[in-house]
């Protein structure tokens, strides 16, 4: 999310993150048993467990949490799925999330773990980038743009000021509502653009 490059090779990464989408995202949690806390996703709900053990050898005592499911966990997986060009896989596990903050059984508004409006949840944030790769780095004044969904328009928040940032037929816009997004590059797809 910081713009930093892959040190690790991005085959493994992708492996690695297709492997907890394969094993720990569940359809459906009625035969799971959560000993911890429960209330965050069970029965028919859908959503992504923080551990399996898919060739047996769960430990005897294993890590308290791993039975559960925490939407901050489920964000960042969904957006780090994204960014490796896997949209279809994040959006799967987005859209198990949702359902079970609909407004009907839970508080869309209120993404409770470890207590109600709890700041895990705000990586949800990073599914923005995940999906556009709208990115600005206020040191060079650049907004990357690096869209796996084409042409959107979506939210830009900086230190200085918010607005939107729109991709229309591989042309970048930027309108600013409040305040100043200062940019002097723009770089699109890996390609820079002319501000």
């Amino acid at each position: 999310m910081c713009g930093i490059s892959d040190f690790i090779d991005p085959q493994k990464i992708t492996s690695h993150l297709l492997s907890v989408h394969k094993y720990n995202l569940k359809d459906n949690l009625s035969e799971h048993a959560n000993p911890q806390r429960p209330s965050y996703a069970l029965g028919n709900e859908g959503g992504l467990l923080l551990c399996t053990w898919p060739k047996g050898g769960k430990p005897s005592l294993p890590f308290v949490y791993c039975d559960e499911v925490w939407t901050g966990i489920e964000y960042q997986v969904a957006s780090h799925l994204m960014l490796m060009g896997k949209v279809n896989e994040g959006l799967e596990i987005v859209r198990h999330c949702r359902d079970r903050y609909d407004g009907r059984v839970r508080n869309p508004f209120n993404e409770y773990e470890c207590g109600h409006w709890y700041a895990r949840a705000m990586s949800s944030y990073g599914l923005l980038e995940g999906l556009t790769g709208v990115r600005y780095d206020a040191v060079d004044k650049t907004l990357h743009i690096d869209s796996r969904i084409g042409d959107f328009t979506s939210f830009i928040s900086t230190a200085t000021g918010f607005g939107n940032v729109s991709l229309k037929g591989g042309k970048p816009v930027l309108s600013t509502v409040y305040g100043q997004i200062e940019v002097t590059k723009m770089i699109v797809s890996g390609k820079e653009i002319k501000v």
